[in-house]
């Protein structure tokens, strides 16, 4: 249903009108559903280190150890096609570093082939609580073999078989097919001292950031953006870490 260009308060009493009808507009009013922030800010003077892969961890660290959030190290990954197509999905950081951020996939799934052609990608994390933002920016590549295969030897085994069991991203017939899949593996594999080799179509990415946003809500809505990038100073922009930049954004 196409609905006609109105201003605002017009087009929330259009949808108040339609809200008896659930098949053409939900009956809950999102414009009204807003939460207050904490009054954090996040000022040049008080970061605790100039260096974005040290402040992510500082934010991370907290995050964890306050025992909030179920998987803090979940983030968004967004990716693109060569012609700019966007998707993006849930995964899970597994390392992080000066070299970047790491986390595993199936090489075969849609956002392996999209890295493939595109090794331009995004990660976003969200830590409401503290009201908390980080945006990477970079180019992605995938980690060594070695790598790969040391970290999906440390999974437990039933996450081992079912990495070997999905064509991630494929068209499934039925959920029974993917179940006969997982239960031949489990057969094949039940003597636990043989080695569930990983699949050739399974590893690791490493994202290289040249751009990171550190987002602090404020309870005034003017809140705080800082964001480290690859590069020299100029304009606004100071020294930051041997390689990086910082500068204020506008919320």
């Amino acid at each position: 249903m196409r609905l006609p260009r109105l201003p605002f308060k017009q087009l929330l009493r259009a949808f108040q009108k339609q809200s008896d009808q659930p098949s053409n507009m939900t009956s809950v009013q999102l414009a009204d559903m807003r939460k207050p922030y904490v009054s954090g800010t996040l000022l040049e003077k008080d970061l605790p280190t100039r260096d974005p892969i040290e402040l992510f961890e500082t934010w991370f660290n907290e995050v964890k150890d306050a025992g909030f959030m179920y998987e803090p190290n979940a983030v968004t990954l967004a990716t693109s096609t060569k012609s700019g197509f966007p998707s993006s999905r849930m995964v899970l950081l597994k390392g992080y570093g000066q070299d970047g951020f790491v986390f595993f996939t199936n090489y075969e799934s849609r956002k392996g082939k999209e890295l493939e052609e595109n090794p331009n990608a995004c990660l976003l994390f969200y830590w409401d609580r503290q009201n908390r933002q980080v945006r990477i920016e970079g180019r992605v590549e995938k980690v060594s073999e070695e790598v790969s295969e040391r970290y999906f030897h440390s999974r437990p085994r039933i996450s081992q078989l079912a990495a070997a069991a999905s064509t991630q991203s494929a068209p499934l017939e039925s959920r029974a097919v993917l179940e006969a899949k997982m239960k031949a593996l489990e057969e094949e594999y039940k003597d636990t001292s043989k080695e569930v080799p990983k699949p050739s179509f399974w590893g690791g990415y490493c994202l290289s950031p040249s751009r990171m946003e550190f987002w602090q809500g404020h309870s005034s809505r003017l809140h705080d953006r800082i964001i480290f990038r690859k590069g020299d100073p100029s304009g606004v922009a100071q020294p930051a870490a041997p390689g990086w930049v910082m500068e204020r954004l506008y919320p």
